[in-house]
């Protein structure tokens, strides 16, 4: 059977739904549900952007994937369809972090959704278990002190914008911006972030734009070079303060 025949068995069982109901949902004739299930044909483009939107399901995991060996947290919601997120496991089945390097971020915009981007990525594991879809990504700049260029962020994928704590750290992929890991605050229709290295001043990101959301686990400095912490903060407000008077003159 192929892949599209069996998820399409698979998850007309899951709603619990006969070939007719399916078919009615579909607004196709019944026979051609069971010609499908039955591999006696596949089904074409048009169902299967029928079947992505009735279920909720990319219709990419649906042609390569087999769906009924899919872990719930395999599939996590991307926009308004749900994508297949290989999860490897090491030796004792842990789940194992996929590290996207500064070379690997630069597509990253781009391959976010492309399962065969994601299988290229290196991996590794923590000490422990964070729990959930995590995924590691590079840090640039200096607007989120302590953590300097070259640090990584490990963070957990989260499912909207609705699970987001109000003050707390995401990695944050948007349309325009791309990768940006900021201090988070959701407001009516956007989200406002926020550096904390205040030269930085914030800003907002209006929902519609925002692709993915994850959110801090913890993070890997890969410098040794001393945090000079407020005093630093303050020589920056100082200079900034500079710059504002010499744009007023």
């Amino acid at each position: 059977m192929s892949k599209a025949s069996k998820n399409l068995r698979h998850l007309r069982t899951l709603k619990g739904w006969s070939q007719t109901q399916l078919a009615d949902a579909l607004g196709i004739p019944r026979a051609r549900i069971g010609a499908y299930e039955e591999e006696r044909c596949d089904p074409p483009v048009d169902v299967l952007i029928k079947l992505s939107d009735l279920f909720h399901i990319a219709i990419d995991a649906m042609v390569r994937c087999d769906l009924s060996s899919v872990r719930n947290d395999q599939l996590i919601k991307v926009g308004s369809n749900r994508i297949l997120f290989p999860v490897i496991m090491d030796q004792d089945e842990e789940d194992m972090v996929e590290v996207l390097t500064v070379k690997a971020s630069a597509g990253y915009l781009g391959g976010y959704a492309d399962p065969d981007y994601i299988s290229q990525l290196q991996r590794m594991t923590l000490p422990f278990n964070p729990h959930g879809k995590c995924r590691a990504f590079p840090i640039k700049g200096d607007s989120m002190p302590p953590l300097k260029e070259g640090s990584f962020v490990i963070a957990r994928y989260i499912d909207g914008i609705k699970d987001i704590r109000s003050g707390n750290t995401y990695i944050i992929l948007t349309k325009d911006e791309g990768i940006v890991y900021k201090r988070t605050y959701p407001k009516s229709n956007c989200l406002e972030l926020h550096s904390d290295n205040p030269y930085y001043k914030p800003f907002s990101v209006s929902f519609g734009d925002v692709l993915e959301i994850w959110e801090f686990v913890c993070s890997m400095n890969t410098s040794d070079s001393k945090y000079e912490g407020d005093e630093y903060s303050e020589i920056l407000r100082l200079l900034q303060n500079i710059n504002q008077k010499v744009d007023k003159i």
